[in-house]
């Protein structure tokens, strides 16, 4: 990828990072209200869980990732559960490369709304590919979340989550708790593989790097030989915006008529 056209630069601290487009990822987390969704996001970037919920109109993340010398860039896109513009999901969904539903096992409404949402994606991704003529699997987890409660509070049998996914190699059905931190990795280590990606983008696989270090990206850098043990590295930016609807619409319509066949999307604003 020496044309520029094909590449993506990322900045901060003192590097420039050139993550390859064809490596830029963009996972979507959808589900009704108050299942957990950026509770699940909060466990994969950060490791914690909090305990105040706070409605979760559209959030925004992008991780860098430093794997054996290649760069991977995965944006992901935590939605409202009330989606309040049905457009802006079906956006979403287009613009989707992974995907992670999430339902609460006490919570049988949530559920349907799985299934639902399950159905929705399957049509949206199979009407762009019948245009694109692409032939990309379609990696996607069915998350039940809130394990931990008892089972007196249960409302989904766990045959019933794996029943939605027993057709599709590319789906797979997990019962986690992000309070917990139960099955979380083990979830994200699976949607990775079926993904086609590497297994250190997975939570605990890879070193976590802040900003201020981002120069052990670099191939020569003191800090690269420092850590040679270790040859997978994680970065979250901390100034990432999500891309604009105008963005967003250009990207889709460029796969539609075949103008490029790259990956390309908006570059990342940094501040």
């Amino acid at each position: 990828f020496q044309d520029q056209a094909m590449m993506k630069t990322w900045s901060g601290g003192n590097c420039n990072l050139n993550v390859p487009a064809k490596n830029s990822y963009r996972m979507v987390v959808l589900g009704a209200s108050r299942v957990g969704k950026s509770s699940i996001v909060s466990r994969f970037l950060n490791g914690r869980f909090e305990d105040q919920y706070t409605p979760t109109i559209e959030d925004f993340h992008r991780k860098v990732y430093n794997i054996r010398g290649d760069m991977y860039q995965l944006d992901i896109l935590d939605t409202s559960g009330n989606h309040p513009f049905p457009a802006m999901r079906r956006l979403s969904i287009l613009t989707g490369d992974v995907f992670i539903l999430v339902f609460s096992l006490d919570n049988r409404e949530s559920f349907d709304e799985v299934k639902r949402l399950q159905k929705q994606i399957l049509e949206v991704k199979s009407c762009l590919k019948n245009k694109t003529k692409e032939s990309a699997d379609l990696p996607m987890v069915i998350c039940g979340n809130k394990n931990d409660h008892s089972e007196v509070y249960r409302k989904v049998r766990t045959d019933e989550g794996e029943n939605l996914v027993s057709s599709d190699e590319n789906c797979a059905y997990f019962e986690v708790s992000a309070k917990k931190n139960t099955n979380v990795d083990e979830m994200f280590y699976v949607l990775f593989s079926m993904a086609k990606l590497p297994h250190e983008m997975s939570p605990s696989l890879h070193r976590k790097i802040s900003i201020q270090y981002g120069d052990t990206f670099q191939p020569k850098s003191f800090r690269m030989r420092r850590f040679k043990d270790m040859d997978a590295y994680g970065m979250i930016s901390p100034f990432a915006r999500r891309p604009s609807v105008n963005s967003d619409l250009k990207y889709i319509k460029s796969k539609v008529l075949r103008e490029g066949q790259s990956r390309e999307r908006e570059k990342c604003t940094i501040q």
